[in-house]
């Protein structure tokens, strides 16, 4: 396409403005916009050499190539709301986890010697007796805790920090597990980080699961059975 000297000034002036603009208006400029495309293709129309006009063929191909740029658009904008759309299904999805049961994968409790720490259990029978036992890293018994008799449920436990002869137990990570007998004599064991999902939260977009007192967010469960 030719083009006069005074229309390369304009057509240069005209094009630079375009692309100043679009800057603004746009992020991570780094591709030309269909919007862009139209006016770059405009302005060359308009100041092209009346005696040197632009050929069909070229007028052919850039429209061409201003409807492909179109349609990655509109395919873009497509995937983006069905992106969208399938978060939040994933979201609401977890609604049906409720009365189901969670794992968190840590059946571990810290304690800072000379404190309390609090923690709870749930028990999927009715318990006629059992013992809860919190064994160190090396899995030796450290304490152990009277359950007594309940039906089946959430409990929450204190541990006072003293081992089984009365003496304070070092600062550390330790472990939480239960052995019971329901009514019917039926030997059962349950952990510290099971617990049944009562209900779903949503915040700020987030899914949390209510087990036991707490809510956590969903990326924090590691099983549901």
């Amino acid at each position: 396409m030719a083009i006069t000297s005074t229309g390369l000034n304009a057509a240069t002036v005209a094009t630079n403005a375009t692309a100043n603009t679009a800057a603004n208006t746009a992020l991570n400029k780094t591709t030309l916009g269909k919007d862009a495309f139209m006016k770059l293709l405009l302005v060359q129309l308009q100041y092209q050499d009346p005696t040197s006009p632009m050929n069909a063929e070229k007028i052919l191909t850039q429209t061409s190539q201003l409807a492909a740029l179109e349609s990655t658009d509109k395919t873009n904008k497509a995937l983006t709301n069905l992106a969208a759309s399938l978060g939040n299904t994933q979201q609401f999805s977890t609604i049906a986890a409720i009365g189901k049961t969670a794992n968190l994968g840590s059946d571990a409790i810290s304690l800072n010697k000379g404190t309390k720490t609090t923690f709870e259990i749930y028990f999927p029978k009715d318990v006629q007796q059992g013992s809860v036992v919190i064994t160190d890293a090396n899995g030796n018994t450290v304490k152990t805790l009277d359950v007594g008799a309940k039906p089946k449920g959430v409990y929450q436990f204190t541990w006072d920090g003293s081992n089984n002869i009365g003496a304070q137990a070092d600062s550390g990570v330790y472990h939480v597990n239960a052995n019971y007998s329901d009514p019917n004599g039926t030997t059962l064991q349950t952990k510290l980080g099971t617990y049944p999902i009562k209900s779903v939260r949503f915040d700020k977009g987030k899914a949390l699961v209510q087990v036991g007192s707490n809510y956590v967010p969903l990326d924090k469960i590691k099983e549901v059975f």
